[in-house]
């Protein structure tokens, strides 16, 4: 329990400082004073006044956040103060401040997988074969275990994923497999069937195979730093292509709403990845952070795509939105956040006590 106490807080903590401090510094590059930077809601406990900035760490570590001048439109602003007003700036350096909390949980994870993938390389699968299911097209042509699949169509093949989405990209052409038995290179014909197999969301899709499994073997690659920045970068990018593809999929009910969790799911995870060691636990960090920056660009008001969405409206009928309006959307998200946690919470306790 002590550690994944300990580990929750470090996660939380790291995932809340990178986010206000995106905000932080580009209210700051764009001449927005800051009063206050926090990480935590609710009582200060202790902090340091660094000009008009007041430092803290507050009592609800669930959260956090930065105060800054004239973030109210309707609130009266001493006149020697309206060029450090959030208000007065152009939309679109609002825009850009709001943004940059999201934007910096994604580059944390960037910073994140470049470093490991920079000291520890990539772990790729291997494109060796486990089993040949019988009566396949792999069986048919000959392919057997332990057969290392190098090239197809005269194309390298380096990993299993590299196979697997060229067999997948085939639309049932006959493809040339060049694969290393021992020492022998032998090339098979191998003319991939249409299946149906289930995705990552149990979903039911058809794509095209060949009728193998994978070895499981796998091997570590190193990579120079600009091959570490790249890989780093798509693979943000994936994960963040494939959390946006969840949400749609919870609200569309294709993916059952028990999978989502809280702050309790959160700790157990960060307790985990932490017994499993440093490098477990930074990943986990990454993948949360991405998650962050994901759900903070939803357009529910409270959150910070709440007020891209004011913005964006501001942008394009040329003034903002009344007072009365965005308090009742701001009531509405509320009700909406509230709502949310606690459903994140039963589905916690749910699964701690019940499975």
């Amino acid at each position: 329990m002590g550690t994944n106490i300990f580990a929750f807080v470090v996660v939380i903590g790291v995932l809340i400082f990178f986010h206000e401090l995106g905000h932080f510094l580009i209210a700051r590059l764009f001449g927005v004073g800051v009063e206050k930077f926090s990480l935590g809601f609710g009582p200060r406990i202790f902090g340091k006044k660094i000009g008009i900035t007041d430092y803290r760490i507050s009592a609800i570590p669930l959260g956090g956040y930065v105060k800054m001048i004239g973030e109210d439109p309707e609130a009266e602003i001493d006149p020697e103060k309206v060029s450090f007003s959030f208000t007065h700036k152009h939309v679109f350096k609002r825009i850009l401040i709001v943004a940059a909390g999201p934007l910096f949980n994604l580059l944390l994870a960037v910073v994140i997988f470049f470093a490991i993938f920079l000291i520890s390389g990539i772990f790729i699968l291997k494109p060796t074969v486990g089993e040949v299911k019988e009566g396949s097209p792999a069986y048919d042509a000959g392919l057997s275990k332990d057969d290392r699949i190098v090239a197809i169509n005269d194309l390298p093949v380096e990993s299993w994923e590299d196979m697997a989405g060229i067999i997948a990209e085939s639309d049932g052409n006959s493809l040339e497999v060049a694969v290393k038995r021992g020492e022998r290179r032998i090339i098979f014909h191998v003319k991939p069937e249409r299946s149906t197999i289930q995705n990552i969301f149990g979903e039911e899709v058809e794509r095209y195979v060949i009728g193998i499994s994978a070895s499981g073997d796998i091997f570590s690659k190193h990579l120079n730093p600009f091959q570490a920045l790249e890989e780093s970068v798509v693979q943000t990018y994936r994960i963040t292509e494939l959390t946006v593809v969840s949400i749609v999929k919870l609200i569309q009910g294709k993916i059952s709403t028990k999978t989502v969790g809280g702050p309790i799911m959160i700790a157990e995870l960060a307790g985990k990845q932490a017994k499993e060691g440093a490098a477990n636990l930074v990943f986990f960090i990454a993948l949360l952070s991405i998650n962050l920056g994901v759900l903070n660009f939803l357009p529910i008001p409270v959150l910070d795509g709440g007020h891209l969405l004011f913005f964006f409206v501001e942008l394009v009928v040329g003034r903002p939105i009344n007072r009365r309006m965005r308090e009742i959307a701001q009531q509405v998200g509320i009700v909406i956040l509230i709502l949310l946690m606690l459903y994140v919470f039963y589905n916690d306790i749910a699964r701690l006590f019940f499975g």
